[in-house]
Order: C-alpha cells, then structure tokens, then sequence
C-alpha cells in the first residue's frame, strides 16, 4: 500500500446523526462503541465450540467458529503485512465458503472497510464495483462452476488504478502453477501468526459497503458503521425465539441475508454456521435430517423450493417451526401454504440503505402475519408520506419513511446520500405502503424501477440499456413479472425498428453473455410491442405494463 495515499475512507461524505437520535441511541444501548471485528471476537470467545460448517459437493467443511476465526485473524495478518490499515477497502468475491468468511472476518480485524461483491457478478458490475469503492485490495477464487473469476482481471485491472493486490484462492484444484504472476496466493496470505487483538477503530467509521442494483443502472454503494451494522445483527437477533435451531442459509454472504443470517446473526444468538455453496433443495433436506437444523428462511424461493419437493416429510416441516421471509415480494398463498404444514411463516420489510425496518414474530396474529410485513422494529421509527412529504392518515397509501439505529450513514456516490435523507434522517424508501391503526405496515407498490428475484435486485434500467443495444430493437422497457417461486422474475418488451425481426429469447441471452451481464438478470420473457403506453411527456407507463402481466398471470390460473 502507498503510504501517502490516504484511507478512503476519508474520501466518502457520511450523514450525520442528528445528535438527540445519537443519544437516544447510545442511551439505550441500541449502539455501543463495539466495532464488528471486536463483536466477531467476543461472541467466539464465549463459543469457541459452535459448528461451521459448509455443505458442499466441491469444498465441504465441517470445522468451528473459533478455528475458522484463526485463520481469518491469520488472514489480517497477512493483510496488514501487505500495507493493509485503517480507511483501505477490501473487496472479496466469493461462493459460500469458509475462505468468504476468512476473508470477510480478517479485512475488518485488519481495520479495513469491506466490500462483498455477490459470486455471480461478472467483469462489469465488477469493474464498477471496485472503481467506485477504490478498492485496493481484491480477494477471490480462481473459479466456481461455470464461473472464471481470473479471465477478466487482466484486463480490468490496467482500468483500476487504486488497485494494488489481487489475493487469489485456488478453488479449483491444482497447484497454482496456471495462477497468473501479479497475483497472491490466499493461503499465503494467510501463512502467518494470527494478529492478537483486532485493529482498535471509531465505531463511527465505515465497516462494510454493500453494493445493491437499484432504480440506477449501476449498483449503488451503501455504507453501514460499525454501530449501524452491529444494531442491525442485534435486532435480526431480538426477532428469533431462543428455542429456533441453527438455520442453514443459501444466499450469497456478499448479499446482506446471506452476510448477516449466514455469518453474523448465528454469533450473536449462540448458534453453529451453516452455509452451502449452492441451493440443491434435495440435498438440504438431507442435511435437515442430517443435522438436525432448519432452512427455508430468506427470500421465498428458499422456502417454495423445499416445500415443492417430492423428498419433504412432516420430519422436515417439524425441524421448520419458524421461518422468517423478507427480501422478496411474499405470496399469501406461500404463507397458507407453509401453515397447513404447522410451519409458521412471519413478513419483514427492509433494504440494504435499512436492512430491519419492520418484522413480526410467530406470536403475533397468523391473519397479520399472513398479510402485512409487520410491525416497526425496536428503535425504528416509521412514517407513510404523500407526495409533499406530509404525513397521510392509518389505512391511506404513501412512500415509506423511516429512520432507526440500523440506517446506513449514506452511500458511496455522495449526490445519491443527498437525494434520500433529509436533514433529520429519515430515509426515502421509494416504496409504497399503507400503516394500519395496530402499526402494521403493507406494502402495496414501489417506486423503484426494480426486479426482485429471489431476493436479489435487479435493475430494469441496467438491462435495458444493455438490450437496446441489439439489432432491429428500438426501445425496450423490462418490469418485473410474478414468478411463484423466485417472486418475480425479469419481463423483456421492446419495440422494433421498422426494419427489424423480432428476436427471441436465445439471441437476448446471448448478447447479455457477451456484455458481461450476470446470469440471474437475465429477463425470462420477452414480448414485441408496436407501441408501449405513455405519460404525455413520453415516458413509458410501466406500471401499466406490470398490471398487464399481473393480469395475464391472473387468466392463466
């Protein structure tokens, strides 16, 4: 690392707390002064002996959180060996594996701002990822599946002037010997003695930026403090009962689900780490049976997977006693679905700006469980707005505000912090929802040009600047389409050039491979229009394109 650059922290314009809130919270004790290295550090040490365990075809572990927190600490090591300190931004990119969590676990103890970028992103969420954080150190595999994570770098890294160090982990069998020169070996990262104490930081500070697709074509970085992340892990916390057994989790640990259900709540509530690498509904029944845990948690897809399986028993339902879903619109009949089977299902409602808006627990009402996304979470505070900002009565739609310990300190494109917060520090949400006299909040539509699908975001404006780019197309609008068991998937219309043919689902695929786009963005249906509806100012009228595909969806049940 080049002393005289600075941290970079430094660079980013974090909101402020309106100091009354900062008391309020402090008071509480919905903050401390904890950071997420000295959290992490705590809770193992009260629990060395809790389980971590991978479930995988390719790289199963079944080790310990203390053994894993070695070799992260190890990691830090050899992080800050390499120049790493205070303010750096580590990124890493990573299946679910015990390397993510060494990687991710010994950046913060080496004092550095982490950056998760999901495992499936490819070379250009990638580049942009990395150029925008300023990243100065990369760290992942050489492959995973299909997944090359090594044949891009060469070229985006002439692109990347910050940085400095790729650190390389061999998934992929072999002996490096084809690992490309400019780049570490992990385990030679992770040779050394581990660090003894994590690196002393002002809780204040950044600890992880997370990348999001949202109503902008590029993935927008948020940034959580120490203090905003940890009230984050403890509210997750606060909403299980203490009887609920350890939960096996299949979203990506770069993704917040997966990075706090996966790696960080479990520390928090005394319970083993289970993760997988990938979602073979089969094979997590049998790990259910095996070792006695839950799953289906997270978005719906996790839930409808299990339970549309021919190998799901009463035996696995009873393991099933509670299972939480948010991230993802959540279907009433999932709900009435999962509760014939004695398996109770609660809503929550939040984002990665705020990650624990709104929950409910199993003792609340199954009607309001079934049909709400809770109620306002301990701390958080909650309000329903109309167009000039002014609160509306119970029961009337309106965007969602809120502000509570958990709320991002803003994001990595200062103009974007500006846009959403105000002055006192409540977040524009972009969602529309109706409050109910009893507090619990429905969410009824969004704002935000967005696809959720399987909990993942999609941005309609990044794929369609992407299609417009095809022969023969004229303009394209992609919207989000229902899907029973991702929730919602992409739908492709576009409007052709006089001269042009209509393509077809194959061809679209393929331009969007070449482009670099990730798999799960890819629109699963594609319609031709002669003309799409619009505002007289000539703006497609979207929300008339999903109420459209909602109603077709309708007719075919």
């Amino acid at each position: 690392m080049t002393a005289d650059a600075g941290p970079v922290a430094a660079t980013w314009e974090l909101r402020s707390t309106a100091p009354e809130l900062r008391a309020r919270y402090l008071a509480s004790g919905l903050w401390t002064d904890d950071t997420l290295a000295g959290f992490i550090d705590a809770k193992v040490a009260e629990r060395p002996a809790l389980g971590f365990r991978i479930w995988s075809e390719s790289h199963p572990l079944v080790s310990s959180v203390a053994a894993v927190w070695e070799r992260a600490r190890r990691f830090a090591h050899g992080l800050v060996a390499l120049g790493v300190g205070p303010g750096d931004v580590v990124a890493f990119q990573f299946p679910n594996c015990a390397e993510a969590a060494i990687a991710f676990w010994g950046a913060t103890a080496a004092g550095a701002v982490v950056v998760p970028v999901v495992h499936f992103y490819g070379p250009k969420e990638l580049e942009y990822i990395l150029r925008e954080s300023r990243a100065r150190v990369l760290v992942t595999a050489d492959r995973f599946g299909h997944l090359d994570y090594l044949a891009g770098i060469g070229e985006l890294r002439p692109r990347l002037p910050d940085l400095e160090t790729v650190i390389v982990w061999q998934a992929g069998g072999g002996d490096g010997s084809s690992r490309p020169p400019d780049v570490v070996a992990f385990d030679d990262v992770a040779a050394g003695d581990p660090v003894p104490n994590p690196v002393v930081l002002d809780p204040d500070t950044p600890a992880v930026v997370a990348y999001t697709s949202g109503t902008t074509a590029d993935p927008k970085g948020v940034i959580h403090t120490h203090r905003s992340l940890i009230a984050e892990i403890r509210q997750l916390a606060a909403m299980q009962s203490p009887e609920d057994l350890p939960m096996l989790i299949g979203a990506p640990v770069a993704h917040a689900i997966g990075m706090l259900g996966g790696l960080l709540v479990p520390l928090e509530r005394g319970r083993d780490v289970h993760l997988t690498d990938a979602w073979n509904a089969g094979a997590v029944l049998d790990a259910m049976l095996e070792a006695k845990i839950s799953a289906g948690s997270g978005a719906t897809v996790f839930l409808t997977s299990l339970l549309d399986h021919p190998a799901f028993t009463p035996a696995h339902a009873a393991l099933m006693r509670w299972v939480g879903l948010g991230g993802a619109p959540v279907p009433i009949a999932v709900v009435e679905r999962a509760e014939a089977l004695g398996i109770s299902v609660t809503r929550s409602y939040g984002s990665t700006e705020h990650p624990s808006i709104t929950g409910s627990d199993p003792s609340a009402p199954v009607e309001r469980r079934k049909r709400t996304d809770g109620r306002a979470l301990g701390g958080v505070e909650l309000r329903i707005v109309d167009e000039e900002g002014r609160e509306v009565a119970p029961g009337e739609p309106g965007e969602i505000v809120s502000r509570g310990p958990d709320l991002c300190a803003g994001y990595a494109h200062a103009p974007l912090t500006a846009g959403a917060f105000d002055s006192e520090g409540w977040y524009s949400s972009g969602d529309i929802g109706v409050l109910a006299e009893d507090g619990f909040l429905s969410i009824t539509d969004r704002l935000k040009d967005i696809i959720i699908r399987g909990g993942v975001n999609v941005s309609a404006a990044e794929v369609e600047e992407l299609l417009v780019r095809m022969d023969g197309i004229a303009e394209v609008a992609v919207v989000a389409a229902p899907d029973e068991r991702l929730g919602e998937h992409g739908c492709a219309y576009v409007r052709l050039r006089p001269d042009g043919s209509p393509p077809d689902l194959a061809r679209m695929r393929e331009h969007l491979e070449a482009a670099g786009l990730a798999r799960p963005k890819w629109p699963e249906e594609l319609h031709v229009v002669e003309e799409f509806p619009r505002t007289p100012s000539g703006k497609i009228k979207k929300f008339v394109l999903r109420a459209e595909r909602r109603a077709q969806e309708q007719e075919t049940r």
